[in-house]
């Protein structure tokens, strides 16, 4: 989705602005478009769960303090990482009717804004909430911008990578405080959910229970990992007791690896928007 408003700039930077925005945390990064560097990737991961006024508050707080946020940018991206999200398949969806489809697994207010991402690659509409003052407060600050929800990137990346795929694959993408399963089945798209974790055994309960509904043996499927999850920390580690076949996946992308990005498989959201 873009917002309507003429960013006027003096001079081209070659620099991208990305945001993503959760109520746990934020992240930027700053993207040379010229030679495809990272030149900056920064997250800030709130104590407990804010609310989406103190979302903004931090949001402010943070271009109000780093002086890397205040130079000039030819184009800002936002990512919104919430719950509060469904597809829909392309035929059966109706804009009028945009908030049914929320109202039948998420808890939405009236007031709430509804807006949606196209995913062309299988035909489907995402349709969501943005941190709709977030997104006010970026169009006053640099014009125009553009937005989609955090799940449309990690489908759109998935199933272009697994467009000629034979057999079932689960992807794993492991944030702070949630994560996300991704079933793919004859490189279609058969699940997409979140769920939020507090304890390695949250974590491995709702693998299995997805493992489980989907007829998947923990035996025999191929599971890949995406995100913060690393070989040394404990949730690969409660995953390789009941799960045989686990990979990391990548990025398709030629960043180069920084002290910032230290594997191919993390970040992943936060780069391959660009």
């Amino acid at each position: 989705m873009i917002q309507s408003k003429t960013n006027i700039s003096k001079h081209i930077s070659y620099k991208t602005l990305s945001i993503q925005i959760s109520l746990n945390g934020l992240s930027f990064c700053i993207l040379n478009t010229q030679d495809k560097s990272v030149l900056k990737i920064e997250h800030v991961v709130f104590d407990k769960k804010v609310t989406p006024f103190e979302l903004l508050d931090a949001v402010k707080h943070a271009f109000n303090t780093e002086e890397w946020l205040n130079e000039d940018f030819d184009n800002v991206q936002v990512i919104h990482v919430n719950e509060l999200a469904t597809l829909v398949p392309k035929p059966l969806f109706n804009e009028d009717a945009i908030a049914d489809y929320l109202k039948l697994n998420s808890k939405i207010l009236k007031t709430d804004f509804i807006t949606f991402d196209s995913i062309s690659v299988n035909e489907t509409i995402n349709v969501y909430v943005p941190y709709v003052n977030v997104n006010n407060y970026i169009y006053e600050r640099f014009g125009d911008f553009t937005y989609k929800h955090y799940s449309t990137i990690l489908v759109e990346e998935i199933l272009a990578q697994e467009k000629n795929a034979s057999g079932n694959k689960m992807y794993i993408h492991v944030d702070t405080t949630h994560f996300e399963i991704i079933v793919i089945k004859e490189g279609t798209l058969a699940l997409y959910n979140t769920f939020e974790y507090h304890t390695v055994e949250d974590f491995i309960y709702y693998v299995l229970f997805t493992a489980e509904q989907l007829s998947l043996n923990p035996e025999v499927i191929e599971t890949v990992l995406l995100g913060s999850i690393t070989k040394d920390n404990a949730f690969y580690n409660i995953l390789y007791k009941y799960v045989r076949h686990i990979s990391f996946g990548s990025r398709k992308d030629n960043f180069a690896v920084t002290e910032d990005i230290k594997n191919n498989h993390s970040h992943f959201t936060l780069l391959t928007h660009f």
